[in-house]
């Protein structure tokens, strides 16, 4: 059964927010480790000698540990002023 948002999903929240980037890192981290287990299946089972496949392993999980650093340290999922702007009802 999928979670369930208990109320309108809207970028401002910051719970949203933060839900969201942590699916969206969980997704990068299944793309990884899907598309990288396949080329290296194809590179042993083939006897292929291909010099990229290290390389793209090497800069992908690079970027993919900077994604989780930001997400789940540095992210700040607080409410902004701005934000808080944005929410205020127009006085007319």
């Amino acid at each position: 059964m999928p979670p369930r948002w208990p109320r309108e999903p809207d970028r401002r929240d910051p719970d949203f927010r933060k839900l969201e980037d942590r699916i969206n890192f969980a997704v990068h981290v299944a793309l990884f480790a899907a598309v990288n287990s396949g080329s290296w299946f194809v590179r042993v089972l083939k006897d292929a000698s291909w010099p990229w496949t290290l390389w793209m392993t090497g800069i992908w999980a690079t970027i993919l540990v900077m994604h989780g650093v930001y997400v789940l340290a540095i992210a700040d999922y607080s409410a902004s002023d701005s934000d808080a702007k944005t929410n205020k009802p127009e006085q007319t």
